[in-house]
C-alpha cells in the first residue's frame, strides 16, 4: 500500500513538473525557445547525455519546436501586404498569402 501511495505521489509530481514546463515554454519568446532548442539538438548530436536524460530533453525539444512553429504561424498571420491602387498609392492592406508570387 505504501508503494502505491509513493507511486501516486511521484506521478503527481511529474504532472506538476510537466505543467510547469509547458507554462514556462508558453511564456518564452521565439528567440529564447529557438536558442534552447538549438542547444538541445547540439547536445543530442554530441551524445553527451545518458539515455534517460536524452529522452527527457528530446521531449522538451519537441515542445520547444511546437512553440516556435506556433510563434511563426502567429507572426505569419499578422503580416499584411500593402495593396496599391492604379496610381501606385497605398489603398489598404490584404492578408498575407504565402502562395502569392508578390504581384
Amino acid at each position: 500500500m505504501a508503494i502505491c501511495i509513493g507511486a501516486i505521489a511521484v506521478l503527481k509530481d511529474l504532472r506538476i513538473t510537466e505543467n510547469n514546463m509547458a507554462d514556462a515554454i508558453k511564456d518564452m519568446s521565439f528567440e529564447d525557445a529557438l536558442r534552447e532548442l538549438e542547444g538541445i539538438v547540439a547536445k543530442l548530436e554530441r551524445g553527451e547525455a545518458p539515455l534517460e536524460e536524452s529522452i527527457s530533453i528530446y521531449e522538451r525539444g519537441a515542445k520547444l519546436k511546437a512553440h516556435c512553429e506556433g510563434k511563426l504561424k502567429d507572426a505569419q498571420l499578422k503580416v499584411e501586404k500593402i495593396v496599391l491602387d492604379g496610381n501606385g498609392n497605398a489603398a489598404g492592406t490584404a492578408p498575407f498569402d504565402a502562395r502569392s508570387d508578390g504581384n
